[in-house]
């Protein structure tokens, strides 16, 4: 079983973020340009909420807002789900299930050490399960 810190180590613990009065415009030109689907909203250095491309859809298209007037704020998820480096891929595959989202910033002692995504958890998930299958094939030959 891979936990979060191992697939972090593999992955990187890069996270991209923005502060919460950016304006909504330059949270999707740095998802566009870093070809990703969240960042983090970071606060006198300690993360307050998420923007990702659905907060976007739902909250400014749907809405007839305009990104260069709306700041990230107005459109931020604050109640975040989080991981922990400790906890398993699958715990957090149910986390990100249960609650309908597809990031998951990365808590350690209260800081930002990563973000995981759905399709990071289950790339970790495919190659755990390759990995069995290798086992496997490998104790019927021999």
């Amino acid at each position: 079983m891979t936990t979060v810190r191992q697939l972090l180590d593999e992955k990187g613990h890069e996270v991209f973020s923005i502060p919460p009065d950016a304006t909504v415009y330059d949270a999707i030109k740095t998802m566009s340009e870093r070809n990703i689907g969240a960042l983090v909203v970071m606060d006198e250095g300690k993360p307050a909420g998420i923007i990702t491309e659905r907060l976007y859809a739902r909250n400014v298209v749907l809405k007839g807002r305009t990104s260069p007037l709306t700041s990230v704020r107005a459109v931020m998820a604050t109640n975040v789900a989080y991981a922990k480096p400790e906890q398993l891929v699958e715990q957090c595959m149910a986390i990100m299930t249960e609650t309908r989202v597809s990031h998951l910033p990365v808590i350690d002692n209260g800081e930002l050490v990563g973000l995981i995504s759905i399709g990071d958890l289950v790339k970790s998930i495919i190659k755990h399960q390759e990995y069995t299958i290798e086992q496997l094939i490998s104790y019927i030959q021999h």
